[in-house]
């Protein structure tokens, strides 16, 4: 299972982000030569977030597609299966491009209960005292 080292790849990039806050989700960007199964990421993400700060934190995947180039008739074409044949004459004779990525997009944090020195949300310094 290819995943939990992608699983943990993805753990160490998110973490670096976070810079020690909770996460809630994190989207990551995964080409379709890297033959990422989602129900498989997604359990090899649960262990090896557990007991870090992305602990439960949910992980979207988007599958950037592979560029398709048919040696036989040169067709070009782009496609998320990483098994692809070329769609104009079938054959599997095929040059690819990309579809070897993985990058973070984005994480969402958790919303933090107190924010030192927000005069609205910091109840250890009370209005009007210095």
């Amino acid at each position: 299972m290819h995943e939990y080292g992608i699983a943990e790849s993805i753990l160490a990039a998110v973490e670096g982000r976070a810079d020690g806050r909770r996460v809630r989700r994190a989207r990551v960007q995964v080409g379709a030569l890297l033959r990422v199964a989602e129900p498989s990421i997604n359990d090899a993400w649960s262990l090896v977030t557990e007991g870090t700060l992305a602990e439960g934190a949910r992980l979207d995947l988007v599958t950037l597609p592979v560029r398709l180039t048919c040696r036989d008739c040169g067709n070009a074409t782009t496609s998320v299966d990483p098994y692809a044949v070329c769609p104009a004459c079938g054959t599997t004779d095929v040059d690819t491009e990309g579809g070897d990525d993985l990058v973070l997009e984005s994480i969402q944090l958790a919303e933090a209960t107190h924010v030192p020195g927000d005069p609205r949300g910091d109840r250890g310094n009370p209005v009007g005292s210095s």
